[in-house]
């Protein structure tokens, strides 16, 4: 399972997870060239190279999640989290679902943590 951490997500999860589980396959928006993209390009890149976005915009990346689906479109999954939400529990959380989903398992749904 691979990640992909949108632009505003929190580096302190971020090292957080790399700390705990150095091998994890997480890269950051701001390492592919995407700062400032919309929300649907944004989108679409973790899709292109299925990975699972991890984000904090719960206002408007669901929306275009769901647009992507209703169109037929490929979507690898989403978790968002929401800012006020302890890191700790959500580096468990992310970590539950790298260590229990099967590859693929998250496609097409959008996940709300901490769990």
């Amino acid at each position: 399972m691979k990640f992909l951490a949108d632009e505003n997500f929190d580096n302190t999860i971020v090292r957080g997870l790399i700390r705990r589980k150095p091998d994890i396959d997480l890269i950051r928006v701001q390492d592919v060239g995407l700062s400032g993209e919309d929300d649907p390009i944004v989108l679409e890149w973790p899709a292109q190279e299925d990975r699972i976005l991890l984000t904090h915009d719960v206002a408007t990346i669901t929306r275009y999640a769901y647009e992507r689906m209703a169109a037929g479109k490929s979507m690898p999954g989403v978790c968002e989290i929401t800012f006020d939400a302890p890191i700790g529990r959500v580096i468990e959380d992310i970590l539950i679902l790298l260590e229990c989903s099967l590859e693929g398992e998250l496609a097409g749904q959008i996940q709300y943590l901490p769990l």
